[in-house]
């Protein structure tokens, strides 16, 4: 049973688990084009973030930054080792897409990497439902990232 916990970046696996994200993302994008937030990136007030969990262990994370009140970011979504090329990606994207139907967001978008370690998360955001499109918010035109939004159904 998936159960999510909103902050929760006291919690030593989760800790442990956002800098190996912050480290591996920082060493595969080149400098100037990362843009993963740090844990005092996480904890600003226009973003809510999950840590999710199967039992007691760490599946994941994910984040939703408030652009404004009908336009949420991804952020941070991050599957633990242990729970890699099991469809647990697709568990976090879910979660946050439902997540943002409860706070009314109408649109969602992200930045990912255009680099070949990027395209299997690129595949499983098009799989979502998301299309590539125009940066967005304070982005900008990069060779390093793909932009990518969707519009969501809120009934």
């Amino acid at each position: 049973m998936l159960k999510s916990i909103e902050g929760n970046f006291d919690n030593p696996e989760v800790h442990e688990l956002l800098i190996k994200h912050f480290i591996e993302l920082r060493s595969v994008s080149p400098e100037g084009s990362a843009h993963v937030l740090d844990i005092a990136g996480l904890k600003d007030p226009s973003i809510k973030f999950w840590s999710l969990w199967e039992e007691s262990d760490l599946m994941g994370s994910g984040a939703l930054k408030f652009l404004d009140k009908e336009h949420g970011e991804f952020k941070s979504i991050r599957v633990n080792d242990k729970f890699k090329n099991k469809g647990y990606s697709l568990k976090i994207i879910n979660h946050l897409i439902n997540e943002a139907k409860k706070l009314n967001i109408k649109r969602l978008s992200l930045e990912t990497g255009s680099g070949k370690f990027f395209m299997p998360a690129r595949k499983l955001f098009v799989k979502c439902g998301f299309e590539v499109c125009e940066p967005f918010s304070h982005y900008e035109d990069d060779i390093n990232s793909i932009y990518m939004s969707m519009l969501i159904n809120n009934n």
